[in-house]
């Protein structure tokens, strides 16, 4: 490039002294016809040739002169200064300098993650504040998502640390905070963080979810059924069924198929949303999910949608167990649900009474869930496409906070509010009707249906 920029200033120059010879010649041929023979003009054009010889010699030799110094680092004349975007760097043996370019990289500060949360002695209620779960906790997801998420480090660069990927996921998830906010408080760029929440979401899901979020087995059905029959009374009951809606912003496609008409007439602002259908266990722990059918659809289409509809309906899964529904889902072999007429009787009562019981269980761990995770109760920047990972990656970390009794404050408790309606055809098995009317009849004759309803 530089050897280009001094052979076409050389060029130049040699290009302007021949046109001023050429002029020069011009003229002479004038003056010499009108006052010299032609012997004295030969003579002359002669001379002028050897001059033009010699000026090309005394060229080439500039020409070999500037070759030569650039050659041996002298830059001192007819040479441009280095751009501004280049810095020179010695070698540490003491050879000459190298020209290398220079990354320009912003600088932010990375104060509050790497002497702050990152510190030995960060106070253990900052952390949880921030993060929503305690330092083993959190060095626990760290630990096992590390093979996942770790990177090696670069020629141009050092690799970000897994604690400070996980972080970033986690701290956006907890606060719900949007993109630009995440990069100023980790000194890391917008898109660095986008990419990051996305792929520690993914490894959460890859790695995690198949060790925190599976059905239980036929020791733990026994003990989950034991435990909701002493809460409410109503045997071989294996899980609380609930179905909850995230909002999300209006998608480019398929735009009536994801919006709730419920949530619109209820706030009286236009709301789109996604669905999260998940079976739960007493401790509030997720044992079954299915995410992102469109806020359109009712809770029963959701539930025929689901992989847990077509493995039950297959006799395998629950034979002889119910999961506790909701008024918006169908009466099923499998799905036990309370009683939707209008009029009912004492025994009807006390069977819906005890049958909220269990319901209560999933929709508060629905509100733990959003409370934890505020990213959950607004719309997020998340591609519709990438919405269901970060989604499941919320539900693992509820699992592991649940699992590991992490305590979370009352204040963040979401009082969860979802429009049920009642499935067109609610009344979908003839056993089933029979067996919830013999569990109301024992309910209310054994004492165990209790006296609120009255």
């Amino acid at each position: 490039m530089k050897a280009a920029v001094f052979q076409k200033a050389i060029d130049e120059e040699e290009e302007e002294e021949i046109e001023e010879v050429c002029n020069a010649f011009d003229g002479e041929v004038d003056i010499h016809t009108q006052t010299t023979s032609s012997h004295d003009t030969k003579n002359n054009l002669k001379g002028f040739f050897t001059s033009f010889l010699s000026m090309e010699e005394e060229h080439d030799q500039k020409r070999a002169r500037t070759i030569s110094e650039e050659e041996n680092g002298d830059t001192t004349t007819n040479r441009k200064k280095p751009r501004a975007s280049r810095a020179v760097i010695s070698d540490v043996t003491g050879s000459e300098p190298v020209q290398q370019r220079r990354l320009w990289v912003k600088d932010r500060s990375r104060a509050w993650w790497e002497e702050e949360c990152s510190r030995f002695d960060y106070p253990e209620a900052d952390f949880k504040n921030a993060f929503r779960m305690s330092k083993s906790t959190f060095n626990l997801i760290c630990d096992e998502l590390n093979a996942a998420v770790a990177k090696e480090d670069t020629a141009l660069r050092n690799a970000i640390p897994v604690r400070q990927r996980v972080a970033v996921c986690v701290w956006r998830l907890a606060t719900g905070e949007p993109l630009r906010l995440v990069s100023k408080k980790f000194g890391l760029g917008i898109s660095t963080c986008h990419k990051l929440v996305l792929e520690v979401c993914k490894a959460i899901k890859d790695v995690l979810m198949p060790k925190y979020l599976q059905w239980p087995d036929e020791e733990s059905l026994r003990s989950v059924g034991e435990t909701f029959e002493a809460v409410s009374g109503i045997p071989n009951i294996v899980g609380s069924m609930y179905t909850t809606h995230v909002p999300i912003i209006a998608p480019k496609i398929s735009v009536a198929a994801y919006f709730n008409k419920r949530h619109t007439e209820r706030n009286q602002k236009t709301s789109y949303s996604i669905t999260i259908q998940a079976v739960v266990n007493p401790r509030g722990v997720f044992t079954d999910l299915c995410i992102g059918w469109p806020g359109s659809m009712s809770d029963d289409q959701v539930l025929e949608k689901s992989l847990l509809y077509q493995r039950a309906n297959s006799g395998g899964l629950l034979k002889g167990s119910w999961v506790a529904g909701g008024p918006g889902h169908p009466l099923l072999d499998w799905v036990l649900v309370p009683y939707a007429q209008q009029s009912l009787t004492w025994t009807q009562h006390a069977f819906n009474e005890k049958m909220g019981e269990v319901q209560r269980v999933g929709k508060e761990a629905f509100g733990r869930l959003k409370g934890r995770w505020a990213c959950l109760q607004k719309r997020t920047e998340v591609k519709l496409q990438d919405l269901p990972t970060v989604l499941g990656a919320c539900c693992v970390l509820h699992n592991i906070c649940e699992i590991r009794e992490e305590k979370m404050e009352a204040e963040l408790m979401v009082d969860v509010v979802d429009d049920e309606v009642l499935p067109e055809n609610g009344l979908r098995s003839v056993s089933a009707m029979k067996a919830r009317d013999d569990i109301s009849h024992d309910l209310l004759h054994h004492g165990l249906a209790g006296t609120s309803f009255l």
